[in-house]
């Protein structure tokens, strides 16, 4: 058991990164959870608690703060009449089934091998925000019937493997295939939705050895992490949604892509044991 200065250093840490992810969400449009998987994994670390199983309580912590704030975001979005949910409607059920499998995939990984699948597709994500153009194209609509059918599993797999929404391979998706982009942001959090409930009752059964779990987990999920990032988020949020309206976010973009490909990177290595 960690003493009280270890708890209040992990509380202060999470305080921080939940107000850091609510900013990045509403000022570039990026789920939470890029962020927040990472800091997690530091903060779980440096608390003691670095089993083979802390990306599974990485992964599906975040997942659960994504419950939250995608339901939040689609509403909001919804009111002002920007879902697209025509997309949302034909793309949901395999967008589910993938993030199913992903569940099943990643409770059956080691967390080395997670880190790296981590790191890997974290440097595509930072890579396409920091070289990405919106004039790119690979089609005029959504892809429908079978392409509908193999790609939307992979939205909700992948998503799951790194604990993340539906922003960071459904906004890009969309965008491709010639999605007004801020009708694919409020689109994607619907994603986010159907991505994070199914794995997140899937990891809320998940056992993990009482040796390596913080206090207060349930299955793969750590209530403090949770409750303490989703009420920092709602709260900076309309923050960061204030300053996307009052600045240029592109080249702030690029920075946070350095950012990420660095964070990326170091999850790699670890994975690796360098």
């Amino acid at each position: 058991m960690p003493d009280m200065s270890l708890l209040l250093m992990m509380l202060a840490l999470l305080m921080v990164i939940g107000a850091l992810a609510g900013v990045l969400a509403g000022l570039l449009g990026v789920g939470g959870g890029i962020v927040l998987v990472p800091a997690f994994f530091y903060a779980f670390q440096t608390l003691g608690y670095d089993g083979p199983q802390l990306m599974q309580m990485c992964l599906a912590t975040s997942l659960a703060t994504i419950i939250v704030t995608s339901v939040r975001s689609v509403l909001s979005h919804n009111r002002k009449g920007a879902v697209d949910w025509d997309i949302l409607k034909g793309w949901a059920p395999g967008i589910a089934i993938g993030a199913v499998i992903g569940m099943l995939t990643v409770s059956s990984l080691r967390s080395a091998t997670l880190q790296g699948i981590f790191g890997v597709l974290a440097l595509v994500i930072g890579a396409y925000m920091g070289f990405g153009r919106s004039e790119w194209r690979l089609g005029q609509a959504m892809p429908k019937g079978l392409g509908r059918i193999i790609t939307s599993p992979f939205v909700g797999f992948l998503s799951v493997l790194m604990g993340i929404g539906g922003g960071s391979f459904g906004v890009p998706l969309m965008s491709l295939f010639n999605t007004p982009i801020h009708r694919a942001v409020a689109t994607a959090a619907g994603f986010g939705v159907i991505i994070a409930v199914p794995s997140v009752i899937g990891f809320l059964f998940l056992p993990i050895d009482p040796a390596h779990r913080p206090p207060l987990t349930i299955g793969a999920v750590n209530l403090p992490a949770f409750g303490v990032v989703i009420a920092m988020t709602l709260l900076t949020a309309p923050l960061g949604v204030k300053l996307a309206h009052a600045m240029d976010p592109k080249p702030l973009k690029r920075v946070f892509a350095v950012f990420l490909t660095l964070v990326a990177l170091n999850m790699l290595r670890k994975s690796l044991g360098l």
